[in-house]
């Protein structure tokens, strides 16, 4: 037994991707559990004198470091390539797992039925490339870079959970933020959205950001709010006039209908 068995059984057994620090951590584990002085308090832990347990070198098992599973990891995978195995270990966003071979599809699928390939429709594809090259991003901004509503798109990203809400831009209205998820890296294949072409040089893009038409609106609201509040303000009356000068005028005047 080696730290490639070890890793195999492992990586077979979970359900969940397993990160190389939490591999290395249960393999110290079961080291400290196999060492002299946890088998002395606990006779119960000590090993078959034929099982593989009792070849390994606990004193160096128990200083398994991230780097030792990486290369195992690496070595596991050169020997499934030139034995023609039909699997890979591959890592993702939470971890390393095992996966079949694209290759091998067709037939895996049988395996499920019911499921069918679901792909993306070019706008959500678009809106998708938006958020994943300027998250966290807001829905003006996505908006601004595309021409068009994103409503609908953003909410199919959301039912597939590519897309996630990230918190809200410290804009007026306090928008809402959007950001990949982990199943986006998982699905693409990368364990960081750093890892994603030209993501360097595309980030360095000056792109709309939709602050701009909101600026513009308020400058045109506001002149309009000028324009309106000057139209219904009545004139202010001219101090200089004395109202009492007018009235001889108002003495002279006949009642309506009659004689003075």
């Amino acid at each position: 037994m080696d730290i490639s068995s070890i890793l195999e059984s492992l990586l077979v057994a979970s359900e969940a991707p397993l990160p190389s620090s939490e591999l290395a951590r249960l393999i110290r584990a079961r080291a400290a559990e196999l060492s002299d002085d946890s088998i002395t308090e606990n006779p119960e832990l000590r090993a078959a004198p034929n099982s593989p347990e009792s070849k390994l070198d606990i004193p160096l098992l128990t200083k398994t470091s991230e780097d030792e599973i990486n290369t195992a990891i690496g070595e596991l995978n050169h020997s499934y390539k030139i034995t023609g195995r039909s699997f890979i270990i591959a890592e993702r966003a939470k971890g390393w797992k095992i996966y079949t071979l694209a290759e091998y599809s067709g037939f895996v699928r049988h395996l499920f039925p019911g499921r069918k390939p679901e792909r993306l429709s070019a706008p959500a594809m678009e809106t998708l490339a938006v958020i994943a090259y300027r998250q966290p991003v807001t829905k003006s901004a996505i908006e601004a870079v595309r021409g068009v509503s994103c409503d609908g798109m953003l909410q199919k990203l959301l039912d597939r959970e590519l897309v996630k809400i990230n918190g809200r831009a410290d804009l007026p209205g306090r928008p809402l933020l959007y950001a990949t998820t982990e199943l986006f890296l998982e699905h693409f294949g990368i364990t960081n959205i750093e890892d994603l072409p030209n993501i360097g040089e595309l980030r360095q893009v000056k792109l709309p950001d939709g602050t701009e038409d909101e600026e513009k609106e308020e400058t045109i609201d506001a002149e309009k709010q000028l324009a309106l509040s000057a139209v219904e303000s009545p004139p202010a009356p001219d101090e200089s006039e004395d109202p009492s000068s007018n009235s001889e005028d108002f003495a002279n005047l006949e009642p309506f209908g009659g004689e003075k």
